[in-house]
């Protein structure tokens, strides 16, 4: 555990935050007024349990966001609910622009290659997303996001060990809509977004969103004069909804997304290893060599079909293809010359299907369904280490099979108690193929056929490696309402994430042999109490939850320069994933909103977590010292002050909202990045800064001016008011181990200082 902030100062924030609670739906939770003027807070719905429930009837940890509350804020994509979900990291992935890193409560998956599976599962509208890449989804023509913490199992398609963020795009409506916004702002914003849809006689539906997100770079590479950290996106979704019957529906859906936002190389923390090339004097330059032309494309498919046999059973099934393609150049160095350059390519498709029995008769609820999922993710990258004269190819691919079948049912015993039992039978079947070559020259003609290096070794060939895991994972949820009001819930969930093939293995350097068994899967057990509730005759909300989570044989991936042929020089990199023995990750969560006036409403949020990684057995030691907790602030929260009014007669309605974020120091990786002191390495000996994140804190303000009718919206937001530099990502091949010449020691940073002006017409 982590020492951040003296103990007094700590127990303060602690808390002002507790005092201020926090918010269960984004900044400002919408308010109804009662028959006798009275104003309260407006019930949430969620589907967090496969039906539509009253948020405080949920024995989960549910975090939502409607539309209204999103546009509000001015939120750009889905990282933006970091601010106010507690225990959660959702950030874009390092030297990426649309590749998410997700983690809740302490779990989840740093590492985007193509062998390893998200700790965090992302669905929309209901289908998995099994890879990363591609997954920074843009906030549009959105109805709803909801986060759900802890494992999900026995409610969702796909196990996912973490928790799970589900993104529900926007329903088609009976009326004709048409709507389109535009965003103008720093460094060149210029967004536009048309949204639509119509029916077509009485049984169908068509609808359909594009939106085209451009901005220059909030840097430069120096090197090229290309922008850095800019933004070119098209997206665009089409959907039907075809009801022939009151009691059967079809509906069909399809997405895309084209990324040609320039590639993010990172702004170096260190001079060349020669000293001719300082540091940049701006944290989003750059002076990267190895080229800016960058894609990421995904695109899926989609098909629901459901029927209500009766008032009781609902049958539905979720048939889904997705597949995502990208084409990267990853300089690691920073630098103009060639040292450690990894132009790369993944690709990855899946295909998914659900079937599923849904129960709503008298006491009994639930869901019970059998899922599938075939996926393949590969790729292929060089490092290419120019000042060695050598470079690494690095291929190979990964399927994945599973099958599984599930059910959670809630029996209420009386108009108080209800108790919820859930299980899951998941059996995953991974299968891999590895390769790494060694190749005398700069860049492989395994990667580029055009190359004219020399081929010198094969270094890791394994073809058709398989390992199968399986498991059955529980749910038990016990709910006590005394009021209609007040919820108080006990549960305990386990989740489960099978193994899988470290894709960097390398087989000539195994000490063991057992490289091609690949890693073994890992376990959590999680348990929590819970409240729930609505207070002051409506106008408070409060939502909180205590949690412990047993993890087992977490797996844990660690990359370091190697030297293979003993000369004092690292001319290659070692990968190991191993399964940690155990960890214990345990905290607490605030949510709520208070309604202060008719017109101002205070809300925040508050997560803390204890996240100890407690043993690590090598050669029959503890090693557990030498090893953290990644991406898992021990403290963050948010507090926020929204005031909405009606400006008079026929002069439309303004909404001003305020809201503090803060997130603590934490560690990137699995290993810790303080830094290191001068005259420890030969090469660097002025030392290098750390790399870990410092915490920080965020201003953000909106105010939003609707017409009367609401067909008009008028907003400007600020976000990073106070221009925080803080990091988000980094890479260290620098200690404690140089890799290449120059080697990499780069850090990432979040957005700064923005202004963002948008206009929305509804026609």
């Amino acid at each position: 555990m982590k020492t951040h902030i003296a103990g007094p100062i700590r127990l303060g924030l602690v808390s002002a935050l507790a005092l201020n609670a926090g918010l269960c739906v984004a900044q400002a939770q919408e308010s109804t007024t009662d028959e006798d003027g009275a104003k309260r807070l407006g019930a949430i719905t969620v589907t967090a349990q496969r039906r539509e429930q009253n948020l405080i009837d949920v024995p989960l940890s549910v975090t939502a966001f409607d539309s209204e509350q999103l546009e509000l804020t001015g939120a750009v994509d889905i990282t933006s609910i970091q601010r106010t979900t507690p225990n959660a990291t959702i950030e874009v992935a390092r030297g990426s622009n649309s590749t998410l890193v997700a983690f809740i409560r302490g779990v989840g998956q740093q590492d985007p290659l193509w062998g390893f599976e998200p700790g965090v599962g992302l669905y929309v509208d209901d289908v998995y997303v099994a890879r990363p890449q591609g997954a920074i989804l843009d906030i549009f023509d959105i109805d709803r996001i909801e986060v759900l913490r802890g494992p999900q199992g026995t409610l969702y398609g796909r196990n996912t060990i973490g928790g799970a963020i589900k993104y529900v795009t926007k329903p088609l409506s009976n009326e004709p809509e048409l709507k389109a916004k535009m965003n103008f702002g720093s460094y060149g914003q210029l967004d536009g977004i048309l949204s639509g849809s119509t029916p077509i006689g009485d049984t169908l539906a068509i609808g359909g969103a594009i939106a085209k997100y451009t901005r220059d770079g909030y840097g430069k590479n120096l090197n090229t004069g290309a922008e850095h950290y800019n933004k070119d996106v098209l997206a665009y979704r089409l959907s039907a909804d075809w009801t022939p019957t009151d009691d059967f529906s079809v509906r069909f859906a399809y997405d895309r997304s084209e990324d040609d936002s320039n590639a993010k190389h990172g702004h170096r923390l260190l001079p060349s290893a020669d000293g001719t090339i300082p540091v940049t004097g701006d944290i989003y330059d750059t002076r990267a060599g190895i080229g800016d032309k960058n894609s990421v494309t995904t695109e899926g498919y989609s098909l629901t079909a459901q029927w209500d046999v009766n008032d009781a059973v609902t049958l539905k099934s979720i048939t889904a293809y997705r597949e995502g393609e990208t084409v990267t150049p990853i300089d690691f160095d920073a630098l103009p010359q060639n040292d450690f350059d990894v132009p790369a390519v993944y690709y990855d498709d899946q295909f998914s299907q659900e079937f599923q029995l849904l129960l709503d008769s008298g006491p009994w609820s639930g869901v019970m369904g059998v899922y599938y999922l075939d996926g393949n993710a590969n790729g292929a990258f060089d490092v290419i280490l120019g000042g060695l004269g050598l470079t690494v190819y690095q291929a190979g691919d990964q399927s994945k099979e599973n099958l599984s079948l599930y059910g959670d049912f809630t029996y209420e015993v009386n108009d108080q108690w209800s108790v919820s039992l859930g299980g899951r039978y998941t059996e995953d079947k991974t299968t891999a193929d590895v390769i790494r070559e060694l190749w005398l020259g700069a860049g492989s003609g395994s990667f580029d056929p055009s190359n004219t290096s020399i081929f010198f070794a094969t270094q890791t060939s394994y073809n058709d490696v398989s390992r199968d895991d399986n498991q059955f994972t529980p749910r038990l949820s016990v709910s006590y309402k005394p009021t209609d009001n007040l919820n108080l819930y006990a549960t305990y969930a386990q989740g489960f994430k099978a193994g899988g093939f470290d894709p960097r293995a390398r087989e000539d350097l195994d000490p063991t042999g057992l490289s091609e068994q690949g890693f073994g899967p890992e376990t959590v057990d999680s348990y929590e109490i819970g409240l729930k509730g609505v207070f002051l005759d409506g106008r408070l909300t409060m939502n909180s939850a205590i949690f412990l989570a047993d993890y087992k044989d977490q797996q844990i991936t660690v990359q370091s320069g190697a030297d293979s042929d003993n000369d004092g020089v690292n001319d290659t990199f070692v990968s190991s994933v191993f399964n940690a023995g155990e960890s214990q990750y345990t905290g607490f969560e605030l949510e709520g909103a208070l309604l202060l006036t008719d017109q101002l409403t205070l809300s925040g949020n508050l997560g803390y977590i204890d996240a100890e990684i407690q043993e690590i057995l090598s050669g029959g030691v503890n090693v557990a010292d030498q090893f953290v907790t990644q991406n898992t602030p021990e403290l963050q929260g948010q507090v926020a002050l929204n005031y909405t009014n009606s400006l008079g007669a026929n002069r439309g309605e303004i909404s001003l909202t305020g809201s503090l974020s803060y997130r603590d120091e934490y560690y990137l990786f699995n290993v810790a990045n303080p830094g290191f002191p001068a005259g420890q390495s030969a090469i660097f000996p002025a030392g290098g800064p750390a790399l870990d994140p410092k915490s920080y804190s965020l201003l953000d303000l909106s105010a939003v001016w609707t017409s009367p009718s609401g067909k008009y919206r008028l907003g400007l937001h600020g976000r990073n008011l106070t221009d925080e530099e803080y990091r988000v990502a980094a890479y260290n091949f620098v200690t404690p181990s140089q890799l290449g010449v120059d080697s990499a020691y780069s850090a990432f940073y979040g957005p700064p200082r923005t202004i963002t002006a948008s206009l929305s017409v509804e026609f």
